[in-house]
């Protein structure tokens, strides 16, 4: 059940559709930009929360990428089992929508969220995501789609995303009024990506995948914790 819902967030990047690998460049350059801002340290370890059950080069770049598997911990809905086959030395948690996460305060270095947040379901819920994974977290490294992007990311509908009222009015035009629902994804920009932290949180904010200026991507979110190292 969990990858038949995982899919549904892959359904314009095919396998070996020009979509697909720019989905494959965007998240490279997201994990390259985690690299060079979070600097973890081979003994550090990282919570990587809200993996895929599609397993392909398009999904789950950490795992396919980091040298360092056996100081990563990834929490995802499902059971996971073709993720557990495919990364064996990584600890795998079950996780629940909208609990907090099973972890105690300050467990880990590092807590990192890509393309998840926009999925939470309400602003308050997206509030409360952050929060869990600030307190879990000592950093914390979040990127979301950026809606300014010329081509939306789960739709591929272009330029009408950029306000709500078009973007509804194309998905239900276009038979995916499902997208349209905040349930199921609020198009983040950087407005949102500040509102979805505690207040007086401070965190820096950036452009990340496909470089594009303030048309780029993604963003990303970091924070450092006053316990970081």
């Amino acid at each position: 059940m969990t990858e038949a819902v995982d899919r549904k967030y892959y359904e314009v990047a095919t396998p070996r559709s020009l979509a697909e690998r720019l989905v494959i460049r965007a998240r490279d350059r997201i994990y390259n930009d985690f690299i060079r801002i979070c600097l973890p340290g081979p003994n550090e370890t990282i919570l990587d929360v809200g993996i895929s059950d599609v397993i392909g080069e398009a999904a789950n770049v950490l795992e396919r990428r980091y040298p360092h598997l056996d100081k990563v911990t990834a929490a995802g809905l499902g059971t996971a089992e073709e993720f557990r086959a495919a990364f064996p030395l990584v600890d795998y948690r079950q996780i629940a929508a909208g609990a907090p996460l099973p972890f105690a305060d300050g467990t880990f270095d590092i807590a990192v969220a890509n393309a998840v947040l926009e999925h939470v379901g309400s602003p308050e819920g997206q509030r409360r995501f952050v929060a869990e994974l600030m307190r879990v977290g000592r950093r914390v490294f979040i990127t979301v789609p950026h809606r300014f992007f010329p081509v939306e990311h789960h739709t591929g509908i272009p330029l009408l995303h950029w306000t709500d009222t078009t973007f509804a009015l194309a998905c239900r035009l276009l038979g995916k009024g499902s997208w349209s629902k905040p349930e199921n994804l609020i198009l983040m920009s950087r407005s949102r990506l500040i509102g979805a932290c505690p207040p007086g949180t401070r965190a820096e904010i950036g452009t990340t995948g496909i470089e594009l200026g303030p048309l780029s991507a993604n963003l990303y979110l970091y924070w450092q914790g006053p316990d970081a190292a």
